[in-house]
């Protein structure tokens, strides 16, 4: 049987998910949600349904597609899939595509598959490549500080990288603001910069707003988040307790213990005042990190193709009025 050939939907630069945002003084846009592949998209996940996700989000307008080395289980079967799925569907659309990836964290053993050496990163970006069946990803990050390998070694990497064509930006994540002003310092030096800044981000976690937007903002970077629904705590699913085989009964980012007594009262406190707006608590809560300029974009997750519809749903909501981001704060200032 011949199978259908994917052709993407006419408006999606129409649809509700075309929302796009500059990251920060460069002349790139990225859609204001952009789908992560850091879960579901591993081994463990039916193939079926991680090529509906895709294309549904492309149809939705979603053009920056977030990944890692290490993204799976096991580590590197996100990029492997996702380099399936391009061959079969969206390789056709390659230039309307933002297409990331990161290296920083172990990835293989022994001394050179971690860290933030020039070895590491070029060897761990040319293996990535190749599980997508890419010559080259729009976006490459150093995905976190090596306080072992100096700056300006990693950071002459990226230029370099960069300069080879393997990527058409450079990037970080999970910098702090000193090692951000460093990092952009160093690469300048290299004659290379920094186009966006990755940090974790949610109404349970605003380490950001102590420093960091403001170092973003000052370097004209832009910002894409992570974890904007901490993990599926600021989503209904654990309003009423630990369902069976949520994720907090088997991940390693989030455990049962993490579910707190006083976090659900305030999860539940924002519920209803995401519902007075007509909205779902994780509805809320990314519009809450998007309600910042310096935000480019919000990485969500998608277990299903419901799921990611009901998160770019919240783009059609108004922005947040003064009054709802008081009321907000003062449930956040209970925790």
């Amino acid at each position: 049987m011949i199978e259908e050939r994917y052709v993407a939907a006419e408006g999606r630069y129409e649809a509700e998910g075309a929302v796009y945002r500059r990251a920060g003084r460069s002349g790139i846009r990225l859609p204001a949600l952009s789908l992560g592949l850091w879960q579901n998209f591993g081994a463990t996940t039916p193939e079926e349904r991680q090529r509906a996700i895709l294309r549904r989000a492309f149809d939705l307008g979603i053009t920056h597609f977030d990944l890692a080395n290490n993204y799976g289980p096991p580590y590197g079967a996100a990029e492997e899939g996702f380099g399936r799925h391009l061959a079969r569907d969206l390789g056709r659309y390659r230039d309307e595509l933002v297409i990331s990836s990161k290296a920083g964290y172990d990835m293989w053993s022994g001394p050179y598959g971690d860290g933030g050496s020039r070895k590491y990163l070029f060897a761990s970006l040319d293996q990535s490549l190749r599980r997508m069946g890419l010559d080259h990803v729009d976006v490459f990050y150093h995905h976190r500080p090596d306080p072992e390998t100096p700056i300006e070694e990693t950071m002459g990497a990226l230029a370099d990288i960069v300069r080879s064509g393997r990527a058409r930006y450079a990037a970080i994540s999970n910098y702090s603001p000193i090692q951000t002003d460093a990092a952009a310092a160093a690469i300048a030096d290299a004659g290379g910069s920094l186009l966006l800044h990755q940090p974790r981000y949610s109404m349970l976690d605003r380490h950001v707003e102590h420093g960091l937007l403001d170092t973003v903002g000052r370097l004209g970077l832009g910002m894409v988040v992570f974890s904007p629904l901490a993990q599926g705590l600021l989503t209904d699913r654990y309003l009423r307790g630990v369902p069976e085989g949520s994720r907090a009964t088997h991940s390693r980012y989030l455990s049962e213990g993490d579910i707190t007594e006083a976090k659900v009262a305030i999860a539940r406190e924002l519920d209803g005042i995401a519902r007075e707006r007509g909205q779902s608590l994780a509805q809320l809560a990314l519009a809450w990190v998007l309600r910042d300029e310096r935000v480019t974009s919000a990485i969500v997750g998608a277990s299903s193709v419901e799921q990611l519809e009901a998160n770019v749903a919240a783009l059609a909501a108004p922005p947040l009025e003064q009054a709802e981001l008081d009321t907000i704060d003062a449930a956040l200032a209970r925790a």
